[in-house]
């Protein structure tokens, strides 16, 4: 087997909103973005955000578990909208992400986070339920870029360029 092929797969979709705001130089957008969750997380803000997103086994196609991830991460159906293939990237971890970007517009206080379980403190035997993602928000390119998993700011690029 290919350390491709060992490689865990996700796939998600990226939000975009159009501001009319373009004297940034950021294509008068915004992206939606999710805090990931849990205690590894939680006073860190570079590099803790990232597309909603989620593993899937080789034989699901890669859009339909985009798709059904969002609604697992946001507790929301995903936006009807034309998809804009934004292809994959490798993270540091080795896995191997896959996103579209939609147009469409959300509320973050309407997002019901799914949750993951965990023992939390290491060693200590307790166990403790998290959200997937603590908080969920509109950001600019440029804050986007500051906050995001490093190899997703890729995604940043292939929209930006789309968008011109």
């Amino acid at each position: 087997m290919t350390p491709a092929a060992a490689a865990k797969r996700s796939a998600g979709l990226l939000l975009f909103r159009r501001t009319g705001r373009t004297d940034r130089g950021d294509h008068g957008i915004e992206v939606l973005l999710g805090h990931m969750g849990g205690p590894f997380f939680a006073r860190r803000d570079a590099g803790a955000w990232t597309v909603p997103k989620g593993e899937y086994e080789p034989d699901e196609p890669a859009w339909d578990a985009a798709r059904r991830e969002f609604q697992e991460e946001l507790g929301l159906p995903p936006p009807d909208g034309e998809p804009v293939p934004l292809g994959e990237v490798t993270q540091t971890n080795g896995k191997i992400v896959t996103v579209w970007a939609v147009e469409a517009d959300l509320d973050p206080a309407a997002v019901v986070p799914g949750t993951f379980t965990m023992e939390w403190p290491r060693g200590s035997g307790h166990v403790q339920e998290f959200p997937e993602l603590d908080r969920v928000e509109w950001l600019d390119p440029a804050r986007a870029r500051a906050v995001l998993i490093k190899a997703q700011t890729e995604f940043l690029d292939r929209l930006e360029a789309h968008m011109r």
